[in-house]
Formats: structure tokens, C-alpha cells, sequence
């Protein structure tokens, strides 16, 4: 097997997946969530003095919370790239009304 394939003899990359990012996102939350709770109500974790299992449940919360807001923030952005090419190959002003007046 060839380490090196000229690209005149390199198969053509596969389309990327479709994935459901924001099921992952909300499951870890809702992982965080959980973890959370059993911190809170198991007294040996609780009463360790230390803080580090409720910051760290507190941690994993908020950094979902972000990962949420930036999957709603990348889908928004590729629907609004899709409605923008499909306007531009066939000329109509549909991709401009879905989106409303106003947008850009």
C-alpha cells in the first residue's frame, strides 16, 4: 500500500455526517444535572468540607449552557448560508423571506 497517492488516483473525500449536536449538549447537561443533585443531597460529598464537587457540577452546567448557546449560534448561521444559495442559484428572493424583513 502506497503511502502517497498522486490526487489524479485519490478518491474524493465523503460528505460530512449529519450530526444531532444538540441531543450531545443536552445530555451532558443533563448528566451535570444529576451530579449536581446526588452532590447535594449525599452527606458525605456534601459535608467534605471542600467545594470542588459542587464547583465542579456548577463548571460543567455553565460550560454546556455555552456549548448550547453555540450550537443554536452555528445552526442559525448554516441555515441562514443555506437559504442565501439557494437564493442565489435560481434567482428568486425566496431565502430573503423566510428570514424576514430587516435580517441580514
Amino acid at each position: 500500500m502506497p503511502l502517497y497517492l498522486p490526487p489524479s488516483k485519490a478518491k474524493p473525500p465523503p460528505p460530512p455526517l449529519r450530526t444531532d449536536d444538540r441531543r450531545a449538549v443536552l445530555v451532558g447537561l443533563a448528566v451535570w444535572g444529576v451530579l449536581l443533585l446526588v452532590a447535594l443531597v449525599v452527606p458525605e460529598v456534601r459535608d467534605t468540607g471542600e467545594g470542588r464537587w459542587l464547583g465542579s457540577c456548577i463548571a460543567g452546567i455553565a460550560l454546556g449552557l455555552v456549548g448550547l448557546a453555540h450550537v443554536h449560534r452555528r445552526e442559525r448561521r448554516a441555515a441562514r448560508r443555506a437559504a442565501d444559495g439557494a437564493r442565489g442559484r435560481d434567482g428568486s428572493a425566496r431565502g430573503a423571506a423566510q428570514r424576514g424583513p430587516g435580517a441580514t
